[in-house]
């Protein structure tokens, strides 16, 4: 398989992947949660993940590095 993009960019690519994933789900949940499914749910839905998708990338991309950190030194027993 052909990738689009070099290994060195492979975490902003994660980045950016997982943070679209994480507030598209979350913010479509709570604002059906907050606000029901009605003739406006989507225009609120994007609304709220154009806000929040900036945000998710931005905390990505500063935290994941510390927990990935964290994680392997929770993991490093085999088995």
């Amino acid at each position: 398989m052909h990738s689009m993009f070099a290994r060195k960019h492979h975490f902003r690519v994660f980045a950016l992947i997982m943070s679209a994933i994480l507030a598209f789900l979350m913010t479509g949940v709570i604002t059906f949660i907050n606000t029901g499914l009605d003739a406006g749910f989507l225009q609120r839905w994007g609304r709220a993940f154009i806000i929040a998708w900036p945000i998710a990338l931005t905390i990505v991309l500063l935290l994941g590095p510390h927990v990935r950190t964290l994680v392997g030194r929770l993991c490093t027993r085999n088995g």
